[in-house]
């Protein structure tokens, strides 16, 4: 049997080695895939699927002056990380017709600023809200990172005085399947921005019969496949949620 000496067994390691980035580097050129729920102006749903992540280049835009006069963008193209929240939207706004223009400003050292998506523009005390698996981040999204599965959220939110609080984020939950014409039950909760969620009361959820009561509860009854969606004032509205019936379920 040979012997392996120490040239041929440190020639073994770096050939291992440089198959195995190249794995990495392979696996990481074709991205993944991470949710991506854009609630733009008066709570309209702009876009709520999966996506997937690839480095993108978007315009930046002088017309992107949300945070005052002056403070557009240049006009130049700029590389957005597929990994990012911000790269995920870009590369939605090439798929979905209502994300475009994204109205950027690269006028900031602390990195790009997000102004409009569609015909949803931050304005007076609006602005983007960026939340990360129902938590908000201290970083600005093209430096917010992402993982498979996570879910992205970018709602257009107003911060007024005295507090400057962001809304809610809702969340419905309930069975998948039901029978046709049988009540069931669902139920919300609000997560803040730190992600710590409560039961959300007075909630109204598509086919209930009552908003939620204080237990974040109420009854729904369907007649057809449908998706639930729940709403309240000042709130950010839940992902519409598909529930089957009879093995068909909504589009």
């Amino acid at each position: 049997m040979p012997r392996i000496t120490p040239f041929r067994l440190a020639a073994v390691c770096a050939l291992a080695l440089v198959l195995s980035l190249a794995l990495t580097a392979g696996a990481s050129a074709k991205g993944f895939q991470a949710e991506l729920r854009v609630v733009g102006s008066g709570s309209k749903v702009l876009a709520e699927k999966p996506v997937a992540t690839a480095t993108t280049t978007v315009k930046t835009s002088p017309n992107a002056e949300c945070f005052g006069k002056g403070s557009g963008g240049s006009g130049d193209p700029v590389s957005i990380k597929g990994n990012t929240a911000m790269g995920l939207l870009a590369r939605a706004s090439k798929l979905v017709g209502a994300l475009r223009p994204l109205l950027i400003s690269d006028s900031f050292d602390f990195g790009l600023a997000l102004c409009g998506i569609g015909k949803s523009i931050a304005k007076g005390s609006s602005s983007w809200y960026l939340k990360i698996n129902h938590k908000s981040l201290a970083v600005g999204g093209d430096a917010a990172t992402i993982h498979p599965g996570d879910e992205v959220l970018y709602a257009l939110v107003k911060t007024e005085a005295p507090d400057y609080k962001y809304p809610g984020e809702l969340v419905l939950t309930g069975p998948n399947a039901v029978k046709a014409g049988m009540p069931f039950e669902v139920r919300v909760f609000s997560y803040d921005e730190k992600g710590k969620s409560k039961p959300a009361a007075g909630v109204k959820v598509t086919g209930a019969s009552a908003p939620t009561g204080a237990d974040g509860r109420t009854t729904v009854t369907l007649a057809k496949p449908a998706k639930l969606m729940a709403t309240a004032a000042g709130e950010i509205p839940s992902a519409r949620e598909p529930v089957c019936i009879g093995g068909k379920c909504p589009k």
